[in-house]
Formats: C-alpha cells, sequence, structure tokens
C-alpha cells in the first residue's frame, strides 16, 4: 500500500514516514500544499495523511482541489487545529477522517486501515479469498489454518494483491504499492518477491498471467 503524507513539520513528518515504512507502507513525503497537488495529479496513492497548516497551499484547499477533481482517494487530515468548526471543515470539504495531533501511531494506522478498507468495499478487517488470509492490523498471514512468517516487502505485496482478489497487477502497479521514490528497485525485485512468497504460500497462490501481470483467486 502506498501513502503521500503531507506534513510540514520535520520531526513529525520523520516519525510518521519511519513508522509507516516499518508496517510495511510505501511512502512519499511532501512538505507543502502546492507539491501535493500536484504530486496527486500524477501519482496514485491509497491514502492521503494531509496536515493543515502547510506553506504554500492550505491543507483545506488541497482537499477542496482533490475532491474537485473528483479524485476518490482516502484521505485522513492529522492536525493540531481542534476546534468543532475544524472539524467540521475538514470533513465537509472531504476528509474521510480526522486525527488530531497530538496522536499515537497505532491509532493512526488504525484509522487508515479503516479508511482504506472503506474505499474497497470491505467491511471486516481481514483480506481473505478462502485460502489465505491477512490481516493487516497483526500483519498475521494463514493459509489453510498455517500461520506463515512473511518479510515486510513481502506482506507488502501480498497484501496488494489480496486487496484485489482477481484483479491483475502488473510490475509496475506492484512497484508503485510498495517502493517509496527514494527507494532503488531492482529490475526482478518484484519476480523475486513473488518467488519467494510461492516458496512459503504454494505455488498456485499467486497467478501468473502472461504478459500482464500477477493476481490472486478470488
Amino acid at each position: 500500500m502506498r501513502v503521500l503524507l503531507v506534513e510540514d513539520d520535520r520531526m513529525i513528518g520523520e516519525v510518521v514516514a519511519q513508522s509507516l515504512k516499518e508496517a510495511s507502507y510505501a511512502v512519499d513525503w511532501v512538505r507543502d500544499g502546492q507539491t501535493a497537488l500536484n504530486t496527486l495529479a500524477t501519482q496514485v496513492y491509497d491514502v492521503v495523511l494531509l496536515d493543515l497548516g502547510l506553506p504554500k497551499r492550505d491543507g483545506l484547499e488541497v482537499l477542496r482541489g482533490l475532491r474537485g477533481k473528483n479524485n476518490p482517494v482516502p484521505v485522513l487530515v492529522i492536525t493540531a487545529r481542534d476546534t468543532l468548526d475544524d472539524r467540521i471543515r475538514g470533513l465537509d470539504s472531504g476528509a474521510d477522517d480526522y486525527v488530531l495531533k497530538p496522536f499515537e501511531m497505532t491509532e493512526l494506522l488504525a484509522r487508515m486501515r479503516a479508511v482504506i478498507r472503506r474505499k474497497g468495499g470491505v467491511a471486516g478487517p481481514v483480506l481473505s479469498n478462502g485460502v489465505i488470509t491477512l490481516d493487516p492490523a497483526t500483519r498475521e498471514v494463514n493459509r489453510n489454518g498455517d500461520t506463515i512468517t512473511l518479510s515486510g516487502r513481502e506482506f507488502s505485496l501480498l497484501m496488494a494483491l489480496m486487496a484485489r482478489p482477481g484483479a491483475i497487477l502488473s510490475r509496475s502497479d506492484l512497484e508503485e504499492r510498495i517502493y517509496g521514490w527514494n527507494e532503488e528497485v531492482d529490475s526482478n525485485a518484484v519476480e523475486f518477491l513473488i518467488h519467494t512468497l510461492r516458496k512459503k504460500l504454494g505455488a498456485k497462490a499467486i497467478q501468473n498471467v502472461r504478459g500482464m501481470g500477477w493476481m490472486v483467486s478470488k
């Protein structure tokens, strides 16, 4: 899953970005509203974490600009603006949820998972296709009742596939979901991760659609 973090405070940004990486998210971090709008015009994200007090363009301007272009990406506002009017303006401008600073990363991650589930039309917290079960909260993966240990990258790739069972994701689709801007990507990185996942989950767990990409069955 790929996250855009829009936060101008360096200390907060560094802590949040590192926590997201440790939770197996790919994260891109920008520090002003105009760069956020420019980025969102060209990149696809699973969720946006948006501060409101930003230089160049205020967070509410970013939010209204995003929704004005009918971009449906889930947006979680993270801000110190704690008045009722501020919260109402944020939600009415198109935010999916609102978290006040200071916050615990465990709560932020839980709220992220919730808005991502709602976007995908999934009510429950666990992803499953009847054979493989993946819990984003505990990062636990089960296959036919057996618990499987995955690396962070393996978990991130499997989560991208499990979020859309039956959908074919290309190499570039998967790279975008598991790597951030500043991370080097080897030409065969995705193939290597799929190879290791098949060794752990079974050869038929991830299907290759020749010339198109990979998928997990519904």
